[in-house]
């Protein structure tokens, strides 16, 4: 008899075990298995939440089949106490698997709002813009200037919100004064920048920041990314160029910056400068007389006059001769690569042509050709 129970059990126990092991199998299927979810999401994870808080939301919403496989698979894989705070990006069809993963492995949110402070060449900018899950593409909220605007009574609740992230952006051209002016207006920051940085040591960048971040420390790392990336590119210069220095590479890019907004001209428009300084001509370049006038203390708003072209200040480069004493901007990254990596030409003179970008030209006949025409654009936009 007890050699009949003995089996019995033996055999129950063997019932269980394959009973349990085909339970686990199926488990593993379900956590690693696409899942239920037929459009993307962005997940948000309030701090504070834990794993079984946040199983049973996803359940409650279709994104999991089952709360509880959902929790043990993170236990099994001991991630359960690694959960983020954030907003995350789940895409339709996520498993089980592949969500504890999004809210676990850590770095920032992949999706929800973020606040863009821009800093233009005119004017700042405000953007709040959310990322749409199905497109995976950010969506204006609201935008606004901060130092005109008035403040919509909307940004509030979202500037409020624990998983906005922030963001400060510079366009190229911006002078070093906008730069410490305007973020003065950004809430989101802290402290004060005792000193002017030097013009063209800022980098016209995105940069990702806290709240509460120190103003100081960011342009810090403006100047430490431009610092970088000028040596860099000036390692791989060309061979002949008539700039002694990075400084001057810099100052060169600053000019070239500011006299055009078109990719695909900036390596011919620094051909011109670079023919002119290897034949010792004047620069002759509105942008630095420009600079003599405002020190970079915002936009001129207007056109320059004769007698502002005839003074001389530091900057301007139709009486003093080469370059100027420092940059008359941040330039960007193609800027910088345009003046150490020219186009070969024989170009001396460029001006506008109408269509935003410009008319170049080798001798002085045929720039004053090409002025003649501009002129005559000019005239015909004013009469219409």
């Amino acid at each position: 008899m007890w050699r009949s129970l003995a089996s019995n059990a033996l055999t129950l126990l063997a019932v269980v075990l394959v009973l349990a092991g085909g339970l686990v199998m199926w488990g593993k299927r379900q956590y690693t298995s696409p899942g239920p979810l037929e459009t993307a999401i962005c997940l948000r994870v309030e701090p504070g939440t834990n794993m079984t808080r946040l199983s049973d939301r996803l359940a409650d919403i279709g994104a999991v089949s089952d709360a509880t496989i959902l929790r043990l698979g993170a236990e099994y894989t001991e991630k359960s106490h690694l959960l983020k705070a954030g907003s995350f990006l789940v895409r339709s069809g996520a498993s089980m698997e592949e969500i504890v993963d999004i809210v676990t492995r850590g770095g920032r949110s992949t999706c929800g709002t973020e606040l863009n402070f821009r800093i233009g060449v005119t004017r700042a900018e405000v953007e709040l813009r959310e990322v749409d899950p199905q497109t995976e593409r950010y969506v204006e909220v609201l935008s606004f200037d901060p130092g005109t605007d008035a403040v919509p009574e909307a940004y509030a609740a979202y500037r409020d919100r624990t998983d906005l992230r922030f963001r400060v952006t510079l366009a190229e051209g911006v002078t070093s004064w906008q730069v410490v002016e305007e973020l003065k207006a950004a809430d989101f920051l802290s402290g004060t920048v005792a000193d002017l940085p030097a013009e063209g040591s800022l980098a016209p960048d995105s940069y990702e920041v806290s709240q509460g971040a120190d103003r100081a420390g960011l342009i810090a790392e403006m100047q430490a990314r431009q610092t970088r990336l000028l040596e860099a590119l000036w390692l791989d210069r060309q061979d002949g160029l008539p700039l002694d220095s990075k400084e001057e590479a810099l100052i060169l890019a600053s000019i070239v910056e500011k006299e055009t907004g078109v990719p695909e001209e900036r390596r011919r428009v620094a051909s011109v400068f670079v023919n002119r300084l290897r034949q010792g001509m004047r620069l002759q370049t509105d942008p630095t007389v420009i600079y003599g006038v405002t020190e970079g203390k915002g936009p001129l708003g207007r056109g320059l006059r004769q007698s502002e072209l005839r003074r001389e200040t530091p900057w301007n480069t139709y009486v003093i001769d080469g370059l100027p004493p420092t940059p008359i901007a941040n330039p960007g990254r193609a800027s910088i690569a345009a003046v150490l990596d020219p186009e070969t030409t024989d170009y001396l003179f460029f001006v506008a042509d109408g269509t935003g970008g410009h008319a170049f030209a080798q001798t002085l006949a045929e720039h004053n050709r090409n002025v003649a025409r501009w002129r005559q654009i000019e005239a015909e936009r004013a009469a219409d």
